[in-house]
């Protein structure tokens, strides 16, 4: 099921201090960004930056995805490890908020998400 547009907005919101406090600088962003997308009730962050043999194409590399348990109202916590398959972020498995899987993922304790 996916997130209403009130609950949808308020996700915005917030990945938007996320990525205002954790975007690179200005003039680094062409080589190097942030950015997110909402699908269904799942939050995906993930870097952009151009494919290496093709510069003028771009490529998304995911760091972290959050999953939204309507009936539970928890987020589960999901990292992508090198097989490229998502797994629960063990340490902290599951927040009750977006806001608390965002510092999860600025915390990094374990440096899972951004390596």
């Amino acid at each position: 099921m996916a997130l209403g547009e009130l609950e949808r907005k308020r996700i915005e919101r917030a990945v938007d201090d996320f990525m205002s406090r954790n975007r690179p600088p200005v003039h680094i962003r062409p080589q190097l960004d942030f950015s997110f997308r909402i699908d269904g009730q799942n939050l995906e962050l993930f870097e952009v930056r151009p494919r290496w043999d093709d510069p003028s194409d771009t490529m998304e590399n995911s760091i972290a995805k959050a999953s939204y348990v309507k009936n539970r109202d928890e987020w589960k916590v999901y990292w992508q490890r090198a097989d490229l398959k998502w797994h629960r972020y063990e340490p902290t498995p599951v927040v009750m908020s977006v806001e608390a899987f965002l510092a999860l993922v600025e915390q990094d304790e374990y440096a899972c998400f951004f390596g």
